[in-house]
């Protein structure tokens, strides 16, 4: 199956979590509280030079290869067209962008569906296209991209060992599960599992496998699901994985989940700025584009 070339980062979030998070303050700088509780995630200073957590995302994402990225970012995301919109791309990347319009009756974005369904419209060759999702403030790694782009299934996710993520394990409770049958296709996503019923969603390994959100999909095979995605009765929101089961039941076996076992840097409250920072350093104190 040829290998795809295009990559869809969702960057429109309100990023409420962060800005709410009032944990951690004394131990950063008036710039990097300021930066968390006024930017998305995506583009709080973390890196040399204060370059943001994105930077590095589509870093990892050139060297697996991409070379076309859709940034969805939010009506006031013009700061993400002052970093990566150069008229000559960024560092080789071809970067263009989608506005996630906020409906006049909600103050906030329609959840990751809508974002992924916007996207789609403004740029209609997505929906004949094969391309990857993620989000702008988890940093996956080369191999990460490298698998969901050269997947010989024409649809996939990655399905993390959750004993590899390096988080305390009351947020490690919270990420939501893989299931999968013995050929590895993907049955279920199941979000904030009871504790007594985590280990019937073991794989044939003896592994619990959750999703970090990074996806191929068939655009011509989601597009509908995503046009039609219902509103989650909790949150309020359009989200892809409810669109990506939806596609599962007309297309069963259609998505393969393909077992990786690392950490994934996740930028989600004040907290994680410290941390992430320290892996930055460890990880990426040298970066070469090309």
């Amino acid at each position: 199956m040829k290998s795809l070339n295009s990559l869809v980062i969702l960057a429109g979030g309100a990023s409420s979590r962060m800005k709410k998070n009032a944990q951690s303050q004394s131990i950063l700088s008036p710039e990097e509280l300021q930066q968390a509780n006024e930017r998305s995630k995506g583009l709080i200073g973390l890196g040399a030079d204060g370059r943001p957590m994105l930077d590095y995302v589509l870093y990892n994402a050139k060297k697996a290869g991409y070379q076309k990225v859709y940034i969805v970012i939010g009506e006031k995301g013009e700061l993400f067209q002052e970093f990566y919109g150069g008229k000559d791309g960024f560092h080789g990347l071809e970067v263009v962008f989608a506005i996630q319009a906020i409906p006049s009756v909600r103050e906030k974005p329609f959840g990751t569906a809508d974002a992924l369904y916007q996207a789609m419209e403004q740029y209609p060759e997505l929906k004949k296209l094969r391309f990857s999702v993620c989000n702008s403030d988890n940093l996956y790694s080369i191999k990460a991209f490298d698998r969901v782009r050269h997947t010989k299934s024409s649809q996939a996710l990655i399905a993390y060992d959750r004993d590899a993520l390096e988080f305390d394990s009351e947020r490690i409770s919270r990420f939501a599960l893989v299931k999968m049958d013995d050929d590895s296709n993907l049955i279920d996503i199941i979000e904030k599992p009871k504790s007594d019923e985590v280990d019937k969603y073991k794989d044939n390994l003896g592994k619990l496998r959750v999703s970090m959100n990074i996806f191929t999909f068939d655009g011509e095979k989601l597009f509908p699901f995503l046009k039609h995605c219902p509103v989650h009765p909790i949150r309020n929101e359009k989200e892809l994985p409810t669109a990506l089961l939806n596609m599962l039941v007309k297309f069963p076996g259609e998505m393969k989940a393909i077992p990786l076992s690392e950490h994934v840097p996740d930028l989600t409250a004040k907290s994680d700025i410290v941390e992430v920072k320290k892996y930055l350093k460890k990880h990426y104190s040298k970066m070469d584009w090309y």
